[in-house]
Formats: C-alpha cells, structure tokens, sequence
C-alpha cells in the first residue's frame, strides 16, 4: 500500500476565481473580500479611506473631474463635482467646494468635460453646455449641443450623447461651433440602434458608443463599423490607462486596446451572470462607475452574490490589479457612484470617490473605513490533490504577521455544500504562527477541507503569508 501521508504547503495565493470548478486545483480561494496581494503572493487586508472636504448638499456626487493647467498655470489644478442640481470646484483640491459660476445643472445629472487648448468644455445632456478658462466661472457655449459626452480628438471637440450625433467643434477652439464661414465644425449620424453612450479615444482613432452596445471607429474622415454589440452598457464605466481603455457592461468587465473589446474577468463571470441570477443587477448595469488608479481597475456593482459559496458582499467593488491579472472584491462602508484619480498639489497620485449621501472620500493609509471598522475575509478550499478520497486531516498551520487580529475556522466535509458546513473555531493570530491538529474525531474527516480567515479590527492590519496542511488518506486496496 502506498503511502497515505499527505503533506502540501501553500505559500502563492492568487485572486478569486469562480468560473473554474473548486476542484480543478487544491487550495484555491473561493471567496474573498477586502484583501489585496501583496506582498505577491501573500494576502493583505486592504487600507481604508477618509472624508475629503465638506459636503455642499446631501444628493448623490454623479460626476468628479479634475482640470489642470488652469490659465496656462502648471500649478493650478481644480477639482469638480457634480451632485444634486449644481456643479462644484475645489480650488488644487484643498478649497472648500463652491458652487461654480453658472453652475446649475439638471438634478441627479453626470457632468461630462473635455479640454482643448486650456478650455475645459461640457455638459450634462439636457442643459446648455458650458465652457470655462478661469476654473470658476461657466460660460453657455453658443452653438454647441447638449451633450454628456465629450472629448477632445484632432484638435477639435467631439460631443456625444441626446441622439445618434456626432458633433464637433471648429478645429483648435472648444467654443466655436459654427458651421458657415472660416468655421468647420460640424456633425454626422452614428448608424445602428441605440443613441450615445460613451466616447472612447485609443490608438489614434475616436470610437463612438451607443446604448445598445454598437461601437464605431472614427479617424477624422470616415466611420468603421466595428460589429460588435459588447461594447460599455455603462458609460461611466469608462477608464483609461496608457492608452488602454477599461469599460463594463451586463456580462462583465472588458479591456479595449482599439481592435475589438476583449472579455477579462471569466474568472469571476459569475458575479455579473450566474444560474442563481445573485450577480449583477439590472438596475446597475447602465450606471455602474469605473476607475483606475495605480495598478487598479475599480468597478462598483452594488450587491452581489455569488452562487457557490452563497455569500452576498455588498457595495462590491470588483478589483482588477492589471499587472498580476488578478481580481478580488471589495466592500466599502459607503457605496462609491463615481470615481477620480488625480494628481495633488504636491505630486502625488490621490483616488477620491463619492458617495450617495454627498460626502466624497479620499482612499489613503487608514485602518477604517472613514471610522467604519473594516471586515475582511478568505476561504480556501483544500482537496489534498485527491478528491475523491475521504482523509483523517490531521494539522493546519498558518503564517501571519505577527500582533494581528485575524481569526481563523476550519470545517471537515464530504460535500461541497458551503451552507452545511459545521465550523470549529481556532481562536487568533496575534503570535504570528497558528499550529492546529485535528484531535476531534468527530469533525476530522472528509473529502474536503475549508479554512476560513477573517478580521474587522479598526486598528491593525493582518498580513496572511500561506499555510500548510497535513492529512492520512483513507486505506485504499
């Protein structure tokens, strides 16, 4: 008989995956929420966030934008919102938010922008588009159209957004739309269902987006269809990085380079589709904001769950760390309806976020959520390689940082029924090191083995490096 001894160490735990079958591997990571790798391969949990200046009303913050270079000056730099019915600047960020000159705008409407020649321009779809230089005061643009949708391409600006036009400026002036004289601006119909629903530059070529998914490249004197119906179902889902565009609709969360939209997140499909229809609701799918900052895609879905485990994470943020091609969840205390990535006055790359009650939150090195304790949380499934076999588990060690909080349970099952499992607690990992061994005969048998980690301290961080698992097979003759 060969020997039943199994002795497996688990030292590189990569991100979420419930597209693939739980026992397609051993020791995979079936749910997770508010922990991130790092260092790689290990697990830490995430930082948390602050308010960021006061809150001029109570309504939903829609829109955050930034507009640098303000007067030609390379120091100036403001930020904006857009909540209830009113537009908002900060002055570098660190100004209280003042109602913008001519600021008033559709209430609960996104405000989109652009910028040409040091013109910041824009809109929300149904009030006049307005322009400014001074970053305080908005001027109605004459001529120019109501838009949400803007961007600056060739030298001109391009508005998108009320129908299937495609309008755009006079070249080298963001106020000028005139269409008779020296002036060129002009428009043109994006063919196929749906009307605007995002712009899109990449790879030297504007791409227009429509609601019903219809995507259709410009270069300055033709339109290519591109055939698809996958591109943003959100338009606020939109975020670039280096020239690649991210964007998110009804069936997850794709990566565009110019060619055609490529799907990334099949490892969590999921979360946005699955057989219990627990993933991404309806109502999000056109409103869901996006936005990337550092090495991260951000997503916020709302609710979910996922419908193997049954757990339900609420006020997920799906996160896709870009460089390790990864993905893992978040769960803010405060539900994010808008993002920002910009550059402070000091240099240094700062996220903000708002929020549904008109706070905007800044996301640094605290240990809360803005005095929310933080509850982060793992389960692994082990299998010892061989599924089908029962085994007597026998120890389970796990490597932390030492003085955390984090707490750790076990379960023994012959089922994957995440529901059932009866759990056995291990108490915490404040040494650094746990070493448990299953001396209960009653609860140390079975197929499979979960291990579940989790913490909601406010003020320490858990750093979870790996663990190791020991088991004696069943004697098979």
């Amino acid at each position: 008989m060969a020997d039943n001894n199994i002795e497996q160490s688990y030292f590189q735990t990569g991100g979420v995956n419930t597209y693939a079958s739980p026992l397609l591997g051993d020791g995979i990571l079936i749910h997770s929420v508010n922990m991130t790798t790092f260092p790689y391969g290990a697990k830490t949990k995430r930082t948390g966030y602050s308010a960021f200046l006061g809150t001029p009303d109570t309504s939903q913050v829609q829109s955050l934008f930034a507009f640098q270079n303000i007067g030609n000056d390379p120091t100036k730099t403001n930020l904006y919102r857009a909540s209830g019915s009113a537009l908002y600047y900060s002055v570098q960020g660190t100004g209280a938010w003042t109602l913008a000159g001519n600021g008033t705008i559709t209430s609960g409407g996104h405000f989109g922008h652009a910028v040409l020649d040091n013109v910041l321009i824009g809109g929300d779809g149904t009030t006049l588009s307005r322009h400014t230089t001074d970053g305080s005061t908005f001027t109605n643009t004459t001529l120019a159209p109501y838009a949400e949708f803007w961007e600056q391409y060739q030298n001109r600006i391009y508005a998108f957004g009320t129908s299937s036009s495609l309008l755009y400026s006079t070249t080298n002036d963001a106020t000028n739309w005139n269409t008779s004289g020296t002036s060129d601006s002009n428009s043109f119909e994006v063919p196929g269902s749906g009307r605007g629903g995002g712009l899109i530059k990449v790879a030297n070529k504007l791409v227009a987006c429509k609601t019903s998914g219809i995507m259709q490249k410009w270069d300055g004197y033709s339109l290519i269809d591109m055939s698809t119906r996958y591109g943003p179902s959100s338009p606020y889902s939109i975020a670039n990085v280096e020239g690649y565009e991210f964007f998110a609709n009804q069936y997850g969360h794709y990566g565009f380079g110019g060619d055609m939209p490529q799907l990334l997140s099949h490892v969590v499909e999921r979360q946005f589709k699955n057989a219990d229809d627990t993933g991404l609701a309806g109502t999000a799918i056109s409103t869901m904001p996006g936005g990337v900052h550092d090495h991260d895609y951000y997503l916020s879905m709302g609710t979910v769950t996922d419908d193997f485990t049954k757990r339900t994470i609420p006020n997920s943020i799906l996160k896709f760390d870009f460089h390790k091609e990864e993905y893992l969840n978040y769960s803010f205390a405060n539900k994010p309806t808008s993002f920002l990535s910009y550059k402070d006055i000091n240099g240094v790359q700062q996220m903000i976020f708002g929020g549904a009650s008109g706070q905007v939150y800044q996301m640094d090195n605290t240990t809360s959520d803005n005095g929310t304790s933080i509850a982060c949380e793992m389960v692994y499934l082990f299998n010892g390689k061989i599924a089908h076999v029962e085994k007597q588990w026998r120890w389970w060690r796990g490597f932390f940082n030492p003085g955390c909080e984090a707490k750790i349970q076990v379960a023994c099952s012959n089922v994957l029924d995440y529901q059932s499992l009866r759990w056995t607690d291990l108490g915490d990992a404040r040494d650094g090191f746990v070493e448990y061994h299953f001396d209960d005969p009653t609860n140390n048998r079975g197929r499979f083995l979960f291990v579940r980690i989790y913490e909601s301290s406010k003020n320490s961080r858990m750093v979870f490096y790996g663990q190791e698992i020991s088991a004696i097979l069943n004697p098979v003759w």
